[in-house]
């Protein structure tokens, strides 16, 4: 780690240009551009800064396949300085999952799967003897600084004939826990109408864009009652686009619907980085700004937003004195071709692109 640096005439997304001096792992000073001074000026003129992009669902367990990968392959390699496991481990494997932090330069948090086996099969709430609670609550304790949420995927072919029975027990989790749920949304049975209803504040629903038969949306696009009373009740919205979740002509309904974006996340994993329709953050990202959403819109969801839901301020931010987590990126004015889970495909005109990241003070250019 280089003991004092400056990342030169970077931009804030409000276009406010500026030095960050960097010493000592922390954001030291913040300073006109020119100013700042260092042993190293790493000139990053013509690219924004932002705090570190934080991906709030991804498969970071490589062992289990499908769904894995290798931790900073889909997290500094992406300009994403935080990663958060959505339930690749249950009791039985999150020990080892904790453990390839040590080898990683990506920060990373989970989501504790309510099966104790995880993704180790993908119909993991089939079997309600698969929830094995006093476990589930020791894992909680024993990694409290690691496990975020409890994560349940209620949709029929994970649950099968189990109903909405493997969600009742999660919820009774989370109060044993004092954590919040985050619950996958699919396919039904259950119905949508069952799942949100048992939602409490601060759970999040992921994949609520998707364009499923059980989705949050009516034939009209506009959002169900369940939807609008979880809004109420204070639940968070997360994307998860991944390979079977992500519809552009639903994002455009809740668009125009005024539903808010809480955080954007990719849902990502080995196959849908390598092979599409993910491949990335900032490909997700890009999308988001395709849809119309502002360039601050779009960062603040995979920042401040985000840092918020996890209770650590300090990640969403850029201030003197935390630990360095950064993101450089460009918005290039360049046409890509943008494919959503359903094979629909449209043409941005712009394209961001992530440069570098500072990660807990050490800077890595993409």
């Amino acid at each position: 780690m280089q003991k004092r640096f400056v990342l030169h005439n970077v931009k804030h997304v409000n276009g406010e240009f500026l030095d960050i001096v960097i010493e000592d792992g922390k954001i030291a000073e913040l300073t006109s551009p020119g100013q700042g001074q260092g042993e190293q000026i790493v000139d990053f003129s013509g690219a924004y800064v932002s705090s570190g992009w934080i991906d709030m669902h991804v498969h970071a367990f490589p062992a289990f396949d499908p769904y894995g990968d290798e931790i900073d392959e889909i997290g500094i390699k992406q300009g994403v300085t935080t990663i958060v496991d959505a339930g690749s481990c249950g009791a039985d494997r999150i020990a080892e999952l904790a453990a390839s932090r040590e080898q990683a330069k990506t920060n990373l948090f989970a989501f504790l799967n309510i099966s104790r086996i995880g993704l180790q099969r993908v119909d993991e709430l089939s079997d309600m003897t698969w929830i094995n609670n006093e476990k589930a609550v020791e894992a909680a304790r024993t990694y409290e600084n690691f496990i975020v949420g409890l994560k349940a995927r209620i949709s029929k072919s994970v649950v099968r004939d189990s109903g909405i029975a493997p969600l009742r027990a999660a919820r009774a989790l989370s109060s044993a826990t004092s954590l919040p749920l985050m619950v996958h949304i699919g396919s039904g049975p259950p119905s949508i109408e069952d799942v949100i209803s048992l939602l409490e504040e601060k759970d999040i629903i992921t994949h609520y864009l998707n364009g499923k038969a059980n989705n949050l949306f009516d034939e009209e696009g506009k959002p169900l009652q369940v939807l609008t009373e979880a809004l109420a009740r204070g639940v968070h919205l997360d994307v998860g686009h991944g390979t079977a979740s992500f519809s552009f002509k639903v994002a455009e309904a809740a668009k125009k619907h005024h539903i808010s974006l809480d955080t954007i996340s990719t849902d990502i994993y080995r196959g849908n980085r390598l092979n599409g329709p993910v491949y990335s953050l900032s490909n997700v990202l890009t999308k988001f700004l395709y849809l119309g959403y502002s360039l601050q819109e779009v960062i603040d969801a995979v920042t401040s937003h985000a840092a918020s839901w996890l209770n650590k301020p300090e990640l969403g931010r850029i201030q003197v004195g935390d630990t360095a987590n950064l993101t450089m990126f460009t918005v290039q004015n360049e046409k890509l071709v943008l494919t959503d889970s359903e094979g629909d495909q449209r043409t941005a005109d712009q394209t961001i692109q992530p440069k570098g990241v500072v990660v807990n003070g050490a800077l890595i250019k993409c």
